[in-house]
C-alpha cells in the first residue's frame, strides 16, 4: 500500500519536474519545427513509467530510468518510422548543432532548458500568446489552468496556443547556447511567464486547491536556471527570485489541515520557513545592485516586510504598493494596497478606498469589503461575503467564506442574547 501511495505521489511530481526538461533535450535533437514529436516521445515515456512502475515498483533512480527510456524511444523512432526519413532527417542533416545521439547530463539539461525557456517566448507571437505557450510547454499547464491565469475563455486560449505553436515551428530558433541579443529581446516575457506560474501556485483557481506548492517550486526552479547563467542573472531575475522565496516561506502557514485559508494575522509564525526567508534576503540584496527598479523589486520589498516583526512595516508596505500601482495597475494590486491601507489608517477609511475601485464583479473585492466591515457592520460584512461566494468557482474559497459567515452569525446571536 505504501509503495502504491509513493508511486501515486512521485509520478505527477516527476512529470511536472522532468517533462519540460525532457522535451527541451529532445527539441535539441529534433529541432523546434518538430516539437510535437519531442512532446509525443516525452509523453510516451511517462505513460510507460505509469504502467511499469505500478507493476514493478519505483526504480532505484527514477530520473535516470525516465531518460534511458526516452533515449531508447528516440532511437526506435529514428530507426523505424518513415515519417522521420521523409520529414525530419533532411532538417537534421542541415543542422550542425544536432547531436548524432540522444544524450543527457546535468549541463545538457540546463543548457537545453534555458534555451527552451527563451525559444517559446517567441517575438513572432504577441505577448499573451508567448506567456500561454510558455506555461503549457515549460510547466505543463492545462488549457483550463492557462485560461484561469489569463481570466479568459478556454476556446480563446486554444486558438492562441494553436497560432503560437505554428509560429514556434516556423521559427528558426535553435536549442543551443543563447546570444546576448536573444536574451535581451525575450527576458521580459520569460520572467512574466514564470511570475504567472508562481501566482497560479500561490493562489490557485483550479483543482479546488488554494495552494499548489508544486507550481510555486517549479517557478523557483525555472528562475534558478536563469540565475545560474551569467547572461540571465539580471537584477530583475534576482528580484523575482527574492519575491518567490519570501512568499513561499509562508506556504505551510497559509492553510489549515482541510486546505482552507488562514488569514495573515492568524498564521503561526513558527511554520514560516526561515531558510527560504534567508534566501529571499540573499536574492533581494543581489537585486538591489544597480539603479533598476521593476515591479518585481517592489513586490519583493512588500513580501520582505511581511516576513518581519517591525511595528511600522505596514506603512512601508503601503508606500511600496503606492509605487507599484502607478508602475503597473491591476485589480489585485489595488485590493492588496487597500488591505495595507486598512492596517495603517483603519477599516473605516479603507472601506472608502475600496469602494472607489468599483470592482463589483470581483469576488476578492467583496471578500475584502466583508473583512473590512466585520468590526463595524456585521450584516454588511455577511452581505459582501455572500456576494463573494456567488462570484467564485473555488470550492475551497466557498468553504472558507461559509465558515466566516457562520462565525459572524453566531457572534451576532451571542451579542443579541447578551443585550437581552
Amino acid at each position: 500500500m505504501k509503495e502504491t501511495e509513493s508511486y501515486n505521489e512521485l509520478l505527477p511530481h516527476m512529470f511536472r519536474q522532468e517533462y519540460a526538461k525532457m522535451t527541451a533535450i529532445l527539441c535539441r535533437h529534433f529541432g523546434l519545427k518538430h516539437i510535437e514529436i519531442a512532446e509525443d516521445i516525452a509523453s510516451d515515456t511517462f505513460l510507460k513509467a505509469s504502467e511499469h512502475w505500478a507493476i514493478n515498483g519505483i526504480p532505484e533512480n527514477p530520473t535516470a530510468w525516465l531518460y534511458t527510456v526516452a533515449k531508447n524511444k528516440t532511437k526506435d523512432y529514428i530507426k523505424h518510422l518513415s515519417v522521420f526519413e521523409s520529414k525530419v532527417k533532411s532538417d537534421l542533416d542541415s543542422n550542425k548543432s544536432v547531436q548524432s545521439d540522444f544524450e543527457y547530463n546535468e549541463q545538457i539539461i540546463k543548457d537545453s532548458q534555458l534555451a527552451m525557456i527563451f525559444a517559446v517566448c517567441n517575438p513572432a507571437n504577441n505577448y499573451e500568446s508567448q506567456i500561454a505557450l510558455a506555461l503549457q510547454i515549460l510547466s505543463g499547464f492545462s488549457v483550463e489552468e492557462i485560461a484561469n491565469a489569463f481570466l479568459t475563455k478556454r476556446e480563446t486560449i486554444k486558438k492562441r496556443l494553436h497560432r503560437a505553436r505554428l509560429n514556434l515551428r516556423n521559427n528558426n530558433f535553435q536549442i543551443r547556447e543563447l546570444t546576448k541579443e536573444e536574451i535581451e529581446s525575450r527576458q521580459s516575457t520569460v520572467l512574466s511567464s514564470i511570475y504567472l506560474l508562481f501566482n497560479e501556485g500561490y493562489f490557485s483557481k483550479t483543482n479546488n486547491q488554494l495552494i499548489r506548492k508544486e507550481l510555486c517550486f517549479e517557478a523557483i526552479r525555472l528562475t534558478k536556471v536563469l540565475s545560474d547563467n551569467k547572461l540571465t542573472n539580471t537584477s530583475q531575475t534576482n528580484a523575482l527570485m527574492a519575491l518567490m522565496c519570501f512568499q513561499s516561506s509562508r506556504l505551510e502557514a497559509r492553510t489549515d489541515q482541510k486546505g482552507e485559508a488562514i488569514l495573515f494575522d492568524d498564521q503561526d509564525r513558527k511554520l514560516w520557513n526561515k531558510l527560504l526567508i534567508e534566501k529571499g534576503n540573499f536574492y533581494l540584496r543581489n537585486a538591489t545592485i544597480g539603479k533598476e527598479i521593476s515591479k518585481y523589486h517592489l513586490e519583493a520589498g512588500i513580501a520582505y516586510w511581511h516576513t518581519t516583526a517591525n511595528k511600522n512595516k505596514w506603512r512601508s508596505i503601503l508606500q511600496l504598493y503606492n509605487q507599484l500601482i502607478t508602475m503597473e495597475y491591476s485589480p489585485i494590486t489595488a485590493l492588496n494596497r487597500t488591505f495595507a491601507f486598512s492596517k495603517v489608517y483603519g477599516p473605516e477609511k479603507a472601506i472608502l478606498e475600496a469602494e472607489k475601485l468599483k470592482l463589483n464583479e470581483n469576488n476578492q473585492y467583496h471578500e475584502l469589503l466583508g473583512y473590512l466591515y466585520t468590526q463595524s457592520n456585521i450584516p454588511k460584512a455577511i452581505e459582501h461575503y455572500e456576494k463573494s461566494m456567488e462570484l467564485t468557482k473555488s470550492e475551497i474559497e466557498i468553504k472558507s467564506l461559509k465558515k466566516e459567515i457562520e462565525r459572524l452569525k453566531e457572534k451576532t446571536t451571542s451579542n443579541n442574547v447578551y443585550k437581552k
